[in-house]
């Protein structure tokens, strides 16, 4: 009888571009402007990536454009969920805003774009390009997979 093993890795979507996006404006307009430069229609996916941790809970905005003509989907994220907490202490009332991100270790990427399928360099270089004419983006790059330690946050 023959016996087959499977491997966790076998089961991981590593077939994706990812590209970080540094700017101060919300979800909606940044998809907004995307869909102007770009020639894209994103708009919010009937879901959002949700986290429950010990200490708190996380909601993480999507925003999804399909591309049937090649076969991507490309998917806007957020970077940062923040939370505000009222706290009241004899008669004060204070605010506390705790920050969960998606991905830890770039708490500075404010916003992810995730393309599935087989992209070519071009067609990121391309863009990258488009999004950096975008006035209130500050940059956007692309980011190297294998630097990711909680990569698994985008499989979705």
């Amino acid at each position: 009888m023959q016996v087959h093993s499977l491997n966790f890795d076998d089961f991981c979507e590593d077939n994706y571009t990812l590209l970080g996006i540094h700017t101060t404006l919300e979800d909606y307009k940044l998809a907004y402007l995307l869909n102007k430069e770009l020639k894209t229609t994103f708009s919010r996916a009937a879901y959002d990536l949700d986290f429950e941790g010990k200490n708190s809970n996380a909601s993480f905005p999507v925003y999804k454009f399909t591309d049937s003509k090649y076969d991507f989907d490309w998917f806007l994220i957020s970077n940062i969920f923040s939370n505000n907490t009222n706290i009241s202490s004899e008669n004060v009332l204070f605010t506390s805003e705790t920050k969960n991100y998606l991905i830890p270790e770039k708490k500075k990427v404010d916003f992810f774009l995730k393309i599935t399928g087989d992209t070519n360099y071009a067609d990121v270089q391309d863009a990258l390009t488009k999004i950096k004419t975008i006035p209130e983006v500050i940059t956007s790059y692309k980011i190297d997979l294998t630097t990711l330690k909680s990569k698994n946050s985008l499989i979705f």
